[in-house]
Order: structure tokens, then C-alpha cells, then sequence
């Protein structure tokens, strides 16, 4: 068994942006946890190139008790050129360990694999379990799949801790992602005869000003929950990108423009999308436009008194409840009514950029934490 710095510089190791595959990790780490009493199932994706991980020992039991200890594999680019490592060589730089998914997560996903390998099966009162997910970065698809696909709910432990980076606070509700696509359609000609034409990019703007209009109203909102976020308290929606035309002299025949929002538990896509598509079709006029839903990643909320949040928050000394503005697998767990928590080393604030990092003694300081989690939640008295 490998110490975890060895383990965590192993995974940093496997190349896992989004756009490639996960499987040599998968099957890394299936290697490195068989043995007698451990099951395994590796869960392909869609197109076989990709695979959740679920890894069970202990009792089989269907009363929910244990603990689930989750997190993704999947890391986003690290192609900026501000790297002063090479960021698939986990590097230690004074207090700190720097990689690409050094905070988000692959610090985690060592810790919780490395309890998991340590643990004797036959000293087991109730289930641990890993799951590990691919394609989180790109629109939690994993978890999303995981959770559409798993049949066997009730063999799950109800308690979730998703090694997401919160500097070892524990976070009980997050915000969701909703992702949609607006297409308009035009008719591409010479602009010296734009007669013969029709532009798909003076109506996109009309329509982007009037997305701007709903921002605001929707900034002026309070909906329910909204006091569980106190920094943007309301339904965040953006326009980011907008691409459309071929040239300055020919009349543009379509134009794509992306956004999302940031939806609130409570709130659904579909009721979303359709405040979107009433807003496109108000200010189109006789354009035709097509709205897609390119992705959704659901809120997430737990109550206050739900077990997990306590004894996780009163390990950690937290006094008070703790959100987050990004969307995580929680969301679809939590929709197969497991009750998830996030708690993680590391920081948000450094994930997705370079030279991210998770300092020594975070990494170290969650690793005792997990070990009494574990203790109390699974382990024979």
C-alpha cells in the first residue's frame, strides 16, 4: 500500500482532463483495491470510453447505514502557460502540493482510497463505499448517469461526503447549473445585396439585450432559499459566448449563443428554460431560433439536523451553515435521496487555475477526519 502523498502523486499522474478517457485510472485503481471482501463494479459511460467507479466492502445491508465517500475523476485543461510545473508531476512548493486537480480533487479521491484499502472487511458493521465519477467538469454526466442507471439504491449507505475543495468547511447546499444553447437561423448573401439576405446576428443581439433585462429582474428577486446565499441570493444567469457569421462582407446565416443559470434548490430547468424561451420569443420577432438544453446539474440542500451535516460539522469545529455558488455531483445524489455533504482539503479559489494547489496540512488534517468518520460510521465497536 502506497503512503498517501505516493498515491495522491499516482493519480495527479493520470492525464484526466475531460476531453480523454479515464479508464487507465479506473483500472489503476481497481487493481490497487481488489481483494478478498471488496466489491467492484466499474460502470461504463455512454460511449464506453469513460467509467464511474463503485467500490463496496463490509456487510451488504439496505438500512441505508455506513458511508459513501465520493469525489470525480475528471480534471479540467492545464494548458496555461503560467505553469511553473509540470502540472501532472505532483511538486511540492513550501506548505503546499501543486498538480492539476491538486484541490479539485484527486487530494481527496487518495485520501478516501487509501481508508478505504487500510480497512479490514471482517472488522465492518455497516457498508463503506467509494464512488467515483467521470466527466463532473463538463456537467456532473457521471453522477448524472450513475444516478438514472443504479437500480440498487437501497444497498448505498444515505450518507455522502464529496471530497469537493471547501478548505475542510462542511457544506450543506449548493447552487445548480442550467446550460442552454439559442441558435438563430438567417440567410447567408452578398452584403453588397443584403436584400437577398436576412442577418441571424442583429436579431441574437436584440435577444442578448433582453437576456440582460431578465438578468436584472432576476437579481431583484428573492426566492425561496435564497437567504442560504447570502453573497447572490437569486438566480444567476449569463451569457457567454456568441459566435455567428463567416466574414464583415457576408450577411451572417446563423448565430449561436450560449448561457446558464445558476438555479436555487427548489427551482427546476424545465420551468427555467421556458422563462428563457418566453423572454427569446417575445424580442425574436419572425427569426427562427432553436433552444437547446445543452446540460443540468441540480441544486443541492440538506437539512441542518441530518447526521451526516452534524457529525461532520462538530468534528471540524463549524459553527453555522456553510454554501457554495458551484453545482457538484451532489445534486443528482441527492435525487436518489442520499443525504450528501461537500468537505474536502483545498480551495475553490485556486481550482481550475494554474499552479493549483492544497496545502499539507489541510490534506493531512482531512485525513484524520475521514479515519474517525469511518471509525464511527462503519467500524465494529
Amino acid at each position: 500500500m502506497l503512503s498517501d502523498r505516493d498515491l495522491f502523486a499516482r493519480l495527479v499522474a493520470f492525464d484526466t482532463t475531460s476531453h480523454l478517457s479515464n479508464l487507465p485510472m479506473v483500472e489503476f485503481l481497481q487493481e490497487y483495491l481488489d481483494r478478498p471482501g471488496v466489491r467492484i463494479r466499474s460502470l461504463p459511460s455512454d460511449g464506453g470510453d469513460k467509467a464511474n467507479l463503485l467500490v463496496s466492502t463490509g456487510p451488504e445491508r439496505v438500512d441505508g447505514t455506513g458511508l459513501l465517500l465520493s469525489g470525480h475523476m475528471d480534471v479540467v485543461p492545464a494548458e496555461e502557460p503560467d505553469w511553473r510545473s509540470d502540472p501532472f508531476t505532483l511538486t511540492e512548493v513550501g506548505e503546499t502540493l501543486v498538480a492539476r486537480g491538486a484541490a479539485d480533487m484527486k487530494g481527496f479521491l487518495a485520501l478516501a482510497t487509501n481508508r478505504f484499502a487500510a480497512i479490514d472487511p471482517t472488522r465492518l458493521r455497516a457498508p463503506l463505499v467509494l464512488l467515483f465519477t467521470h466527466d463532473e467538469e463538463t456537467g456532473t454526466m457521471g453522477a448524472r448517469r450513475f444516478s438514472e442507471t443504479w437500480t440498487d439504491r437501497e444497498s448505498l449507505p444515505r450518507s455522502v461526503v464529496i471530497g469537493e475543495p471547501t478548505s475542510l468547511q462542511v457544506v450543506r447546499a449548493h447552487k445548480g447549473m442550467l446550460r442552454l444553447r439559442l441558435t438563430f437561423e438567417g440567410k447567408a448573401a452578398h452584403s453588397g445585396y443584403p436584400h437577398l439576405g436576412r442577418s441571424a446576428i442583429e436579431p441574437a443581439a436584440s435577444v442578448i439585450v433582453a437576456l440582460g433585462r431578465l438578468r436584472r429582474e432576476m437579481e431583484a428577486e428573492r426566492p425561496a432559499h435564497g437567504d442560504e446565499f447570502p453573497e447572490v441570493p437569486f438566480a444567476a444567469l449569463n451569457v457567454g459566448t456568441v459566435n455567428g457569421g463567416s466574414a464583415a462582407n457576408v450577411i451572417p446565416a446563423q448565430c449561436t449563443v450560449g448561457l446558464s443559470v445558476r438555479l436555487l434548490p427548489g427551482m427546476t430547468a424545465a420551468d427555467m428554460t421556458e422563462r428563457v424561451r418566453q423572454t427569446v420569443i417575445r424580442t425574436a420577432g419572425e427569426t427562427p431560433f432553436t433552444l437547446e438544453h445543452v446540460s443540468e446539474s441540480p441544486a443541492m440542500m440538506l437539512a441542518e439536523d441530518a447526521p451526516i451535516y452534524r457529525q461532520l460539522a462538530g468534528a471540524v469545529g463549524q459553527q453555522g451553515s456553510r454554501s457554495v455558488m458551484f453545482a457538484t455531483d451532489a445534486g443528482w445524489l441527492q435525487r436518489m435521496g442520499l443525504e450528501c455533504v461537500l468537505f474536502g482539503p483545498g480551495s475553490i479559489e485556486v481550482a481550475h487555475r494554474p499552479n493549483e494547489f492544497v496545502p499539507t496540512a489541510e490534506l493531512l488534517r482531512a485525513g484524520h477526519v475521514l479515519d474517525d468518520l469511518i471509525q464511527q460510521r462503519c467500524a465494529a465497536p
